[in-house]
């Protein structure tokens, strides 16, 4: 059976496919003899050879045999994996790592910080497109690597969530249980400071959408906002103004630690 390549094949698909053919030639073996052996398709060896293809274990272990290449080419294996899943704005990650303060206002999830595990995959599961299993637990491994940064009790970290993301039912009753308590107790810590903002208040100045801001060691301000297709993370002084005094608005009209956690443990009950 014919199989298809993708659009824009990686590197080591290309590289590994390449050494196949070399090898292969070298060794005066037959794509015809490796695709018998190896039980493929004459047409699938070759769109592994021309690097369309990500060539397969298989393949290699028989080639390697054929070709005489004493391990070489089945020591491709490894780098031939999917590389662990990039966050969507690595200079954001990078700036998070160190940020000695984040302040960050959300609209309808969670704050990845905030996320149990349940919750965070539920959350990945639930993508548009959809994206392999690999892809999702990678992110979900990063999400919880990102959360150690809570447990630096010399880095402050401020969070307005918008009512509708603790109503969202993510995952069922039971995950929504324990998303609600995990909450309570990652505000517990000294450091770490929830509010929640009701619904049914009118207008607030997050309407437009989540964002998050950042200071640095060196006193640096970043503010970081993305969508659907695009994130921007930039310092203009006027947009880093104009987001700061909207945070401030919005801690302003949200309910008090106190009452956060007491609005937290109603909802807890009615569920």
């Amino acid at each position: 059976m014919l199989m298809r390549g993708i659009a824009n094949p990686p590197v080591s698909w290309r590289y590994c496919g390449d050494q196949l053919k070399s090898w292969r030639t070298i060794a005066g073996v037959s794509r015809e003899d490796l695709a018998k052996e190896s039980n493929y398709g004459v047409e699938t060896i070759k769109s592994m050879e021309q690097g369309r293809r990500k060539p397969t274990r298989r393949v290699l272990e028989v080639a390697d045999q054929m070709c005489g290449a004493q391990g070489l080419l089945l020591a491709a294996c490894p780098y031939l994996q999917p590389e662990p899943a990039a966050p969507q704005v690595p200079e954001y990650m990078a700036a998070e790592a160190e940020a000695i303060a984040l302040h960050n206002f959300e609209l309808v999830v969670i704050p990845g910080l905030l996320q149990t595990e349940e919750y965070a995959r539920t959350l990945m599961q639930c993508g548009v497109p959809p994206v392999s299993d690999e892809r999702i637990e990678n992110g979900v491994a990063l999400r919880l690597h990102r959360q150690k940064r809570l447990e630096e009790t010399t880095a402050l970290f401020n969070f307005v969530i918008f009512e509708p993301a603790l109503r969202t039912m993510l995952g069922g009753v039971e995950t929504m249980k324990r998303q609600l308590r995990h909450l309570l107790a990652v505000g517990e810590q000294r450091n770490v400071f929830i509010q929640i903002l009701p619904a049914g208040q009118g207008y607030f100045p997050g309407m437009s959408g989540a964002f998050t801001m950042l200071e640095s060691t060196e006193g640096e301000q970043l503010v970081y906002t993305e969508n659907y297709s695009t994130s921007q993370l930039d310092s203009d002084r006027e947009r880093i103004s104009s987001m700061t005094k909207r945070f401030a608005m919005l801690r302003m009209q949200a309910l008090s630690e106190d009452e956060s956690r007491r609005f937290i443990s109603k909802l807890l009950e009615e569920l």
